[in-house]
Order: structure tokens, then sequence, then C-alpha cells
């Protein structure tokens, strides 16, 4: 059961990953490490700064320094950075006994490390502590012995402290273990610091037998030569040649030994030397020693002895070379070479004759070409080595009459020729030679040099003259066009420019017409005639719709500064696109298209982003069958194909077409007859096998290519969707943003409003008290008359029927007002049921009304407050 439950589980799949291409936005680990470099994210800030004030408080630093130290030689002994930290920084509080003590611990740790001893010692000395720096070189040296770090130090202290004797004992201690050859010699110069000459030569008799290298047994002689000996020094170079006998001959140590009897004046011993080298060391491993020796000769031998021992060997092969192929003109080179540098100038003039005499026998320039190099080179001899120009004169002519011009020539005979001329001052004949060649076998590398020549002699009406035999024998040549019309600018004649520049490219074949329209419009656009220059591209894209063409034509108008830069860029992008449709090369319109993308993105805005995006084609995988070139069939090639937006609605149905000459082809195949049918019928079916094999190939290939082309479509439209999706969450957001706003609103109002009703409450309450206080002093008044009435006499009573004396205008009013309240209490007890209602609906009403007003006031207020905050 385990089994078979094991065995029905299944494997997941692997997720398929759709899109295969590399993310737009790239990011390297050196991005990554230096964006962690610019925000430091793992950089520490620096503990803060102690000033320590007592001698109680450097305690407790001392002993917190000293625990950490001791923590982190505890958790790892074999890190010798921790114990030499913690030494320096008790040297530097001048402890130097706890600073010695853990030197001393490290070393139990470690005593092989040598920046260890080093430090412990650089202490030691630094605090001039010699007899303790001492015995740490000693007990370094003694375990160290191989170390020649340990050894220098130590004899450089010594002999700084003006211990000599105890210096030269610490080298003949060093040398006891026999070092590298740098430490003898440092031996022997400081033998040699304070004159012990005989010490330093017993120390290089060591040291050539310990160390029997060439170079010591020269450098013993050397030191010998220099001090006088040179005795000694000869004895000591047959000592050399003794010591490696005649099996291991050294041409280094034959050298030295020759160049020191050459010093000595001893010239046969130099020679005898040479000789027996020579004689007995390989000619492949004796060429140093072969070039010393014909140095030596050439200085103080004879001349004739010279050419015998030396050059009438090379010699010999050359002259065997050149006998048995007069025409290997390389050979030639090399005798030429010889004699050159050796022999006298008739003989060089000898050579050079025979040399040139062997004129190739076929009249073609590739046979030629090397042969030439000899007159060109005897030519250079005798200007430059012999110094006679009438002989290197009558050499250039000879060659230019020997040159067959009617077949070919060399433009740089006559070059040099010309220049030659100059050099001796000659400009006459200098001018007729050069104009000779053009009209013999103009050339274009001639007219260029001839130019050249005249406008470095500022002889502007000939170049003139010379330009224009130059163009009326190559109209076409496109850069002669050019650098004519820039003469003129440079001249200052822009309308001989502009001319010059008409008549090139109204010449029916040019060579390179793009260079030559490039440069008439650049020269425009530099002249700042802005309007010649937009005529100029019109003409040209009347000539030709390349893209090029066009993408230069827009760029033009975008660097001009203009208002209407853009949209006259812009205008001209359209026109291409229109002007290209019917264009065949899909790869330059899909060009525009890309530039006008780029410069939408740039300039535009998205509306007209999008315009141009969707006028870009959809690239395709199609197949094409191949044909070879007898006919027969070559497989199939896969390529990319465009289609654009125009191109996929008046695509035809090929598939359709496809079906119906194969029924064609079916109905023309039933009418043959019936014994051609059985065979015919076989090869049908091949063929129909054959050819649904291929259709059921396409048909899965473009369904493949439906399916990845639907997966496009699904990617891109789950693309929109998550656009769509954050957008709405982002409107949501700002909804939600808007409400909460609006809610503030409303309790910034309600509180503005509970304001109000404060107010209000306020204001009641004023009037109520006002009311109060008004009766509290009727009810005085009253009771003041009721006493009045109450005391007063018949008599009084009597007189009271006369008439009333005049009120004051306060009591009147207060009598006035009593009345109104009176008769308004007794008409509204009467109207109360009725009114009452009324009253108070309209008074809330209004109330409402008015604070509806006022809440509106306070939203604006406060909407205005925001957009100046948020700005």
């Amino acid at each position: 059961m385990a089994s078979t439950a094991a065995g029905k589980q299944r494997i997941p799949k692997v997720a398929k990953v759709k899109n295969k291409a590399p993310a737009e936005v790239q990011i390297t680990a050196e991005q990554l490490l230096r964006e962690a470099k610019e925000r430091e994210l793992e950089l520490l800030p620096p503990p803060p700064k102690q000033k320590i004030t007592d001698e109680e408080e450097l305690n407790d630093y001392k002993l917190k320094k000293r625990k950490g130290f001791e923590d982190n030689i505890r958790k790892n002994r074999t890190v010798i950075s921790n114990w030499i930290k913690y030494a320096q920084w008790e040297e530097s509080l001048k402890e130097i006994q706890r600073a010695r003590s853990i030197y001393e611990r490290a070393l139990d740790v470690d005593h092989r490390n040598i920046a260890l001893w080093l430090k412990y010692a650089e202490m030691e000395m630094k605090n001039r502590q010699v007899n303790h720096s001492r015995n740490i070189w000693d007990r370094a040296i003694t375990i160290l012995p191989r170390v020649n770090q340990f050894w220098y130090k130590y004899s450089y202290m010594e002999e700084m402290l003006g211990n000599v004797a105890g210096c030269r004992q610490v080298f003949e201690r060093w040398m006891e273990w026999e070092p590298e050859e740098q430490a003898w010699h440092s031996y022997i110069n400081f033998e040699l610091r304070y004159k012990e000459v005989e010490k330093a030569r017993s120390i290089y008799d060591e040291l050539v037998l310990v160390h029997p290298d060439v170079k010591n047994w020269t450098k013993y002689a050397h030191f010998e030569e220099k001090h006088g000996y040179i005795a000694h020094s000869r004895r000591v170079f047959e000592r050399a040649v003794e010591f490696f006998g005649e099996d291991n001959v050294s041409e280094n140590l034959h050298v030295a030994f020759a160049r020191f009897e050459e010093k000595q004046k001893e010239f046969e011993r130099v020679r005898v030397i040479y000789k027996y080298a020579l004689d007995r060391i390989p000619k492949q491993q004796a060429q140093e020693l072969f070039k010393n020796y014909t140095v030596f000769e050439k200085k103080f031998g004879d001349r004739r002895g010279i050419e015998d021992v030396i050059v009438n060997k090379r010699r010999f092969q050359y002259e065997e070379e050149v006998k048995a192929n007069p025409h290997n003109y390389d050979a030639w080179f090399d005798y030429l070479r010889l004699v050159e540098s050796d022999a006298d100038p008739e003989t060089a003039r000898e050579v050079y004759e025979r040399a040139i005499a062997n004129i190739p026998p076929i009249q073609e320039k590739r046979h030629w070409r090397r042969y030439i190099y000899l007159w060109i080179n005897y030519a250079l001899y005798e200007e430059l080595e012999v110094k006679d120009p009438e002989r290197t004169r009558q050499v250039y002519q000879a060659c230019l009459e020997l040159i067959p011009h009617k077949k070919f020539t060399f433009a740089k005979i006559w070059l040099l020729y010309g220049q030659f001329e100059i050099r001796q001052k000659n400009l006459v004949l200098a001018r007729r030679g050069l104009g000779t060649a053009i009209g013999k076998c103009p050339k274009n590398k001639l007219f260029k040099g001839y130019i050249e020549l005249e406008l470095q002699l500022r002889e502007f009406d000939r170049c003139r003259k010379l330009y224009e035999k130059y163009l009326e024998f190559a109209p076409e040549n496109c850069t002669t066009w050019i650098k004519f019309a820039e003469l003129e600018t440079i001249l200052g004649d822009t309308e001989r420019s502009r001319a010059i520049f008409e008549l090139a490219i109204g010449q029916p074949r040019l060579d390179m017409p793009e260079v030559l329209w490039k440069s008439y419009i650049d020269s425009e656009i530099e002249q700042e005639e802005y309007d010649n220059t937009r005529e100029l591209y019109m003409r040209l894209l009347q000539r030709t719709q390349h893209v090029k063409v066009w993408i230069s034509y827009a760029q033009f108008e975008l660097s001009v500064e203009s208002a209407q830069r853009l949209s006259r860029c812009r205008q001209i992008y359209e026109e291409a696109n229109k002007g290209m449709r019917s264009c065949e090369e899909k790869e330059e319109r899909l060009m525009l298209l890309e530039s006008w993308r780029d410069f939408e993105c740039d300039f535009g805005n998205d509306s007209t982003c999008d315009r141009v995006d969707k006028l870009l084609p959809e690239k395709v995988k199609k197949r094409r069958k191949l044909t070879a070139e007898d006919g027969s069939d070559a497989g199939w090639e896969e390529y990319y194909d465009y289609i654009f937006p125009e191109d996929a609605a008046n695509q035809p149905n090929l598939k359709l077409l496809a079906m119906a000459k194969m029924w064609k082809k079916q109905q023309v195949e039933d009418e043959v007859d019936e014994e051609e049918l059985e065979w015919d019928e076989e090869r049908v079916r091949e063929k129909g096998d054959e050819e649904r094999e291929r259709e059921e190939e396409e048909e899965e290939e473009e369904e493949e290519e439906k399916e990845e082309e639907k997966e496009r479509e699904e990617e891109e439209e789950r693309e929109k969707e998550e656009e769509g999706r954050e957008k709405e969450e982002e409107g949501r957001e700002k909804e939600e943003e808007g409400r909460e706003k609006e809610e503030e609103g409303r309790e910034k109002e309600e509180e503005g409003r509970e304001k109000e009703e404060e107010g209000r409450e306020k204001e009641e309450e004023g009037r109520e008290k006002e009311v109060e206080e008004k009766e509290v002093e009727e009810k005085e008044e009253e009771e003041k008359e009721e006493k009045e009435e109450r005391g007063a006499s018949p008599a009084q009573q009597g007189k009271s029927r006369e008439p009333q004396r005049e009120r004051d205008p306060k009591e009147a009013a207060y009598d006035d007002r009593d009345e109104d309240d009176e008769s308004s209490s007794s008409g509204s007890s009467s109207s109360s049921g009725s009114s009452s209602s009324s009253s108070s609906s309209s008074s809330s009403d209004s109330s409402d009304s008015d604070t509806d007003e006022k809440a509106e006031k306070v939203k604006g207020n406060k909407a205005g407050k925001e957009r100046k905050d948020e700005d």
C-alpha cells in the first residue's frame, strides 16, 4: 500500500516563466556597494570624546581599556594584532614594563611572527633601551635566522650606535648562514665605509665560492680595478675562466674580461680573449660577443681586417642570394643597408647601380612596387648621407624617365622630387615637375599633394586653378568639391562656396553624394542660413526618401531656436511616416518611428507619446523557403518581420489561396490517363504527405505564435488591469482624503455653530438681566408712590384734582413702556395659541438658513487655507 501510495504521488510541475526577457533596470553588485558606501549604512558614529580631569578617573579609564584588551585577547589568542595594539597603548602611556610583559606573552603564543619581533624591538629602540633591544635582536636571529630583515635591522642599529665591532660580529654571524647575495654586498659596503679593503677582499673570496655566478666574479674584478689593484683584477678574471672551464664558457665573462683589458690598452690580449671565446662558444649564443668584437676591431683594428673578418661573410651571403635571383629586391635592400653602414660612398653607389639595373620584366605596377623603393633609397642616400644635390636630381630624373607613365605611375616619386626641389629652394623646378606629372599621368594623390604644397605657400589663386583641373579630371570626387568649397569659405567668399556646392550636387555621377549634401547643409547651418538649409533638405528629399535624411531634417528643426521648432519637427516626422509607408525596408521606417518616439518622450506629452506608440509595428518571427543556385531546395530560414497597424488589416488570407492551389492541382491530376495515374498517385501522395507535414509544422508554428501573441495580449491586459486597479485605488485614496477633509470641515463648522450659540445665549442672558433691572426699578417706584399716597393730607388729596405737574421725560418714557408692555401682554395672551407655532417655525427656519450660509463660508475659507498650505 505504501508503494502504491508513493507511486500515486505526483511530482509538482515547474512553473513556466513566460517573460524571460531581462528587466529594464539592471542592478549590479558594484552599484549596490556604491549605494551602501554613499548612504554609509555600515558606518557607526565615532564615540564621544572623553576628557579626564583627575587621577581617579584616569585609573578608571586605564582599567576599562585594559579589561577590553584582555577580553579581546582571551577571545582569540592567535590574533597578533590585538596583542600589538595592547602593547602600543601601554607604550603610549609610558608603561614600558607593562608593554614589555605584553610582548613577552604574545611571543609565547606565536614566536615565529616577524611583525611582533619588529614591533617589540622598535619599542625598545624608541625608548633608548639599547641592551633590551640587543637582547631581543639576539633572540630573534637565533629563532628565525633566515629572516633577513632582523639581520639588517640589528646591524643598522649597531652601526648607528657606533659599535663597529659589534656590527661586524653580527655580519659574521649572518654570513655563517650563507644568505643571499644582497647580504654579502651589504657586508662589503659596510667594510668599505670604514676603509677595510682587505676584509672586503676576503668577503668577496667567500662570496664567489658560495654564489659562483658570473656577475659576482665580474663585481669582484671591478672592485679590485676600482681600488687600483689591476693585477688582482686580472687574476680574478683568470680564476673565473679557470673556474668555469671550457665546458661552461660564459659570454658575459669574456666580454667583461675583454673590456677590462681594453681599458688597460692591452689590445693583443683583448683579441686573444675574443678569439678564444668565439672558438669555444656556439655562433647562436655568441651574438653579443661577436658584436663587441666588431666594435673593438672598428676602434683599434685595421679597416681591411675588419672587412675581411666581419663584413665579407655577410657580403658573400648577400652576393649569393642576388646571383641566384637578381629580382629579389629584399636581398638587395639588406645588402645596400650593409654597404651603407660600412663601405664608402663609391662602393655604395656601385651596389645601387647594380640594383636599379634589374628592371622588372613585366610592365605591371604590382611588380614595380618593391623595385621603385630602390630608386627612392638611392635618392635619399645621395641627399642625406652623401649630400650631393646634383646627383640626387639626376637620380630622380632617371627614375621618372624609366617609369612607363602611359600605363602606370608612382605619385610618391613625383611628390618626393617636388619636395626635394623645394628643400633646395628651387620652386620653379618643383612646380614644373608637378605640373608635368599632372599633364602626363593625373592622379588623385598628385593633385592633393600639389594643392597642399600651394596651400602651404599661401598661393590661393593657384589652388583654385588646381582645384578646377582636379574637378575636370574627376568630377565625381565629392571630397574634392567639399575641400574646394571649404577653401572658399575660409577665404570668406561664401557665395563662391555656395556656387561650388550647387555645381557639385548637379553632377550626374558622384561617389559619395550623401557626404556632399551633408557638407553643404552643415555649411549653411554654420552661416546661420536656416531658410537655405530647409530648401536644401526639401531638394534632397525629392531625390531620396532615406530615413537618415528625415531624421537629420527633424533634428535640424529641433536645434533651431524658435517658437515653432517643436511643431515643425513633429510635422516633419508625420510627413516622413506618410512618405515611408510604401517603403519596402521596414527597418528604416521602424528607425524613424523610434526617433519620433524619443522626440515625443523628451518634448511631447502623454497623448503624443501614445499616438506614436500606436504607430509602432509588431515584431513577428516567420519562415521562408531557401533555394540554391541550381534551383534545388536549400531548407527553411527563420527571419523577423514587422507588421504595421495599417498593414495588419490589409493582410490577405494566404492559407485559403494555398488550399485553392492544391485543389487546382488535384483537378489537373485527375485528368491524367489511368496508366499514369497509379505512378503519379504515389508521387502525389508522397508530396501530399510532405506538404501536409509542412502545413502541420506551419500550423503548429502559427498556433505557437498565436499562443504567444495571446499570452502577450493577456499579459498586456493584466498589466492594464493592474494599472487600472492602481488608478482606482489612487482615486479611492483621494476620495477618502476628500472625505476626511470634509469631515474636518464639518467638525470645524459644528465648532463655529456652537460658538455662535454660546454668543446668542450670552446675548439673551444680558437682555434678561436688563429686563430684571427694569422690573426692580419699577417696583421701587411703585412702592415710593404708595408711601407718598399713604402719608398725604386731605388738603393735599384735594389739591390732587388740580392739574398734574409735568413729569420728567424719563418717567414719561417709563410710563409709555409700561403701557406698551401691558397692551402687548394682553394681545399676546389672546393670540399666543395661534402665533406661537408660526413664530417658532419662522425663527427656526431663519436660524437654519443663517447657519447654512455661515457653514458654506467657513468651508470655502478652510478649503482656501488648505490649498495655500498644500502649495
